[in-house]
């Protein structure tokens, strides 16, 4: 029986492909453990790696050492303060001076118009210099008065000269002195006028009166000047100097209080613009007299040290304290306000601690200046990270930068 050979062909069996062959589990197990190596490698080596960072210390300080015997508010004012005016009436020519500007004691600050002034000085310089040219010429002629009184002396002894010719040139030469001696009274009466004249001359310049800060310019170059009020368009002043080294504070204190306030008596003032910084202080004076309508006592408290940041007309809160310490000093740490940062509406500072970071959270206190007062959560001489950068991670190695 024959058979075609295609059918022959499908009974053949395909040795090609194995059926239900598997895939070894070890194929994969390789490739995710050097994965995972590759994994652990990376994160040891960014934990163990070290990251320059700038620290401070968090310093202690002893506070509430001295009792608060009583609170006032004053004002800054100085001790020294001058609205600068001319000592003629006169027009503003010039004025040198802009508010802020440091002078000193004699600088020129303004000018006025003084050619009516100068054209006197010049006349009275024209009479002095005639004067002392008639001078001169009164010598001359007492010298030669004195001449023939000579002359005529001798002879009237050889009695060739009468006796009334001797008695003239004796008169002359008398008139000639007097006169020598009016014109030189002249002469110095022609000075003085010339020194008067020019005297007025450099009452037309303005000078400051003491070294300061001008803080106000009230005349501009056209106006009228005088040394009194004048008229409504007459300026009584070209500036307002005012002496910073001789700031101090007025304060009025209840006259039933008075009695808690002592010469040289240490006092805390904390200006108004500055609420965080604490100004030492201490009392200049308290003026002997009493404000009836107010009942209140006019007290004079000096600055210790001067600064910029202290000016004219601020306004000022003081704390009169106790000669001696208390025993309920209160010990506080101060850290740069710099190294505070508020994560998850909590406060916490960064402390490196043995090379590496841990986060801790603080309670805060009151701000003072560039540092803030840490209650609770930090000790005093850890070491905290200034201006902390938003990636760091708890446990990261850290070196300190050197300052």
């Amino acid at each position: 029986m024959g058979h075609d050979k295609g059918t022959l062909d499908q009974l053949k069996i395909d040795r090609t492909s194995a059926p239900g062959r598997t895939v070894k589990p070890r194929h994969f197990i390789l490739p995710i453990v050097i994965l995972v190596l590759l994994v652990l490698f990376f994160w040891w080596n960014k934990r163990s790696k070290s990251s320059p960072v700038r620290t401070a210390l968090a310093r202690e300080s002893v506070t509430g050492g001295l009792q608060t015997l009583l609170n006032a508010s004053g004002y800054v004012t100085p001790r020294r303060e001058a609205t600068v005016s001319s000592k003629v009436t006169g027009k503003v020519i010039e004025v040198l001076i802009e508010e802020g500007m440091r002078v000193e004691a004699g600088q020129i600050l303004a000018r006025l118009d003084s050619s009516n002034v100068e054209a006197s000085l010049r006349m009275a310089q024209a009479q002095l210099e005639s004067a002392r040219k008639g001078l001169l010429e009164t010598r001359v002629r007492l010298e030669e008065a004195e001449i023939g009184l000579r002359r005529t002396s001798r002879l009237a002894e050889e009695k060739i000269a009468p006796t009334s010719d001797l008695d003239r040139v004796e008169s002359e030469v008398k008139l000639q002195r007097a006169r020598l001696e009016k014109q030189a009274a002249d002469i110095t009466v022609a000075e003085t006028e010339v020194a008067l004249w020019k005297q007025q001359v450099e009452d037309n310049v303005v000078r400051a009166p003491f070294a300061g800060i001008v803080t106000a310019k009230n005349a501009q170059p056209g106006e009228m000047i005088s040394p009194m009020s004048s008229g409504g368009f007459t300026r009584t002043g070209i500036c307002t100097i005012v002496d910073m080294n001789s700031l101090e504070i007025e304060v009025d204190v209840n006259e039933s209080y008075i009695n808690r306030i002592l010469p040289a008596q240490r006092v805390e003032a904390t200006l108004d613009a500055y609420p965080g910084w604490k100004i030492p202080t201490k009392v200049i004076a308290i003026i002997p007299t009493a404000d009836r309508q107010k009942a209140t006592v006019k007290v004079r408290v000096g600055f210790e040290k001067n600064d910029p940041r202290i000016l004219p007309q601020m306004g000022v809160k003081v704390a009169f304290q106790s000669e001696g310490e208390t025993s309920s000093s209160a010990r506080s740490i101060f850290v740069p306000s710099a190294a505070l940062r508020s994560v998850d509406g909590r406060d916490v500072v960064w402390v490196v601690k043995e090379g590496r970071l841990e986060r801790r959270a603080v309670t805060l206190g009151s701000k003072q200046g560039d540092e803030t007062v840490v209650t609770g959560g930090l000790n005093s001489g850890e070491k905290v990270i200034l201006e902390p950068a938003a990636g760091l991670q708890e446990g990261s190695r850290v070196t300190e930068e050197k300052q």
